[in-house]
């Protein structure tokens, strides 16, 4: 799969079937996440990978709309030390959306299906990641076989995006 399939095909996965990832898959997922550019290659961040059913379950109650951890075949959270209000704050937030993405789209093209969830509740995320003093944990993503396989070949929805010309901008707004 070329870079552009992957970034035009890809769709969120939500429900997954009970088919554990291939120890090879994980890591050239987790690898491609480690591989994202960073804020002054600083690589502040640290990948806490979840496969125990039982530990999945927990995590799904960290959010809201964190209940697809239950079923997935892995977790995987995205760690930085504790948030901060500054520039460097964002720096990190930037460096987890590009690494978080990387993950996803290596996913895709292993044929493996993905979705973010938000963090709600720290002390339980704490707790069940056993994160130390200083470290914190934002988002989960949760990576496993589409329950439905036919989402990895389904074309996009007509209306699904907004169209470029009412997003670029050119020079000026």
């Amino acid at each position: 799969m070329d870079t552009w399939q992957a970034i035009n095909s890809i769709r969120v996965v939500r429900t997954f079937a009970d088919r554990p990832l291939a120890a090879a898959q994980l890591e050239h997922i987790v690898n491609a996440g480690r591989r994202a550019a960073s804020s002054r290659n600083e690589q502040l961040w640290a990948f806490v990978v979840v496969q125990d059913r039982d530990r999945l379950r927990d995590l799904a109650g960290v959010g809201q709309y964190a209940g697809h951890l239950a079923g997935a075949a892995a977790g995987i959270a995205l760690v930085t030390p504790n948030p901060s209000r500054d520039r460097h704050g964002l720096s990190l937030m930037w460096d987890l959306g590009r690494a978080s993405q990387n993950m996803v789209l290596a996913a895709w093209e292993l044929g493996i299906g993905s979705v973010p969830a938000t963090v709600f509740d720290d002390d339980l995320t704490d707790r069940l990641l056993g994160l130390p003093a200083g470290q914190h944990c934002e988002f989960i993503l949760s990576f496993g076989y589409p329950a439905d396989p036919s989402v990895l070949t389904a074309p996009n929805r007509p209306g699904g995006r907004h169209p470029l010309s009412a997003v670029v901008h050119a020079e000026h707004w």
